[in-house]
């Protein structure tokens, strides 16, 4: 009976290692470049909130990974802050990041809640030291309040920003009655059915010629100069 003779496979070292290293290689590679960090951050058309506080919400504070950030995580951790309306993310060339933001609007910020009251009805006591008109005083109705709130929506926002203080002063005659400070050391009498009148106001200053006062703008349209 002859002898069967099975020749053993040497495996040759070299080849292998080879490839070993080049898989190895090719491993760190992807992960080295997956893990490039995002090296320009741009933010777009925000007045009040800060680039601190959009990166910060968006956890992107640190400049993370370009390729594990998605543009959709961004935009739901942005969204979820009161202040931002709308957010759009743009991944650019070389690792850039852009993120477009709309802001909520701020209408006023209530001294006795410490809260910026938003246009989507949201009372927020974050601390931006924004420029804002402030109600000083109590509106006990809260009927009214809203109805303030909403009235507030109304006002242009070249006119928002001359308003320094807003007091509720109601009288026998009306209780939605408003007192309006303004910047130039002007006062305004508005009653919610005539809040709109304060948008004329620029208009009637050009009337006034230099003259400070309080001008009545809830029963009729006269003007009392201040001695």
């Amino acid at each position: 009976m002859s002898k069967r003779i099975v020749k053993r496979k040497r495996i040759k070292i070299i080849p292998l290692l080879l490839m070993l290293f080049i898989i190895v290689l090719i491993v760190f590679g992807v992960d080295f470049y997956l893990n490039t960090n995002i090296r320009n951050i741009t933010i777009l058309n925000t007045e009040y909130l800060p680039d601190e506080y959009i990166m910060r919400i968006a956890k992107i504070e640190d400049y993370p990974s370009y390729y594990y950030t998605t543009k959709n995580s961004i935009n739901t951790r942005l969204l979820k802050s009161p202040f931002i309306k709308k957010v759009k993310t743009n991944k650019g060339f070389y690792h850039t990041l852009t993120i477009d933001i709309e802001e909520s609007k701020l209408l006023f910020y209530d001294t006795l809640k410490n809260k910026y009251v938003l246009d989507n009805n949201k009372e927020v006591d974050d601390n931006f030291n924004v420029r804002v008109p402030r109600l000083t005083n109590e509106i006990p109705d809260k009927k009214i309040y809203k109805r303030f709130t909403k009235k507030m929506l109304s006002i242009d926002e070249d006119i928002l920003s001359k308003i320094s203080d807003i007091t509720y002063a109601p009288n026998e005659y009306d209780k939605e009655r408003f007192l309006l400070y303004m910047d130039d050391d002007n006062s305004v009498y508005l009653t919610l059915t005539k809040f709109k009148k304060i948008n004329y106001y620029n208009e009637v200053l050009e009337q006034l010629e230099g003259k400070k006062g309080i001008l009545y703008l809830d029963s009729g349209n006269h003007f009392k100069i201040m001695q």
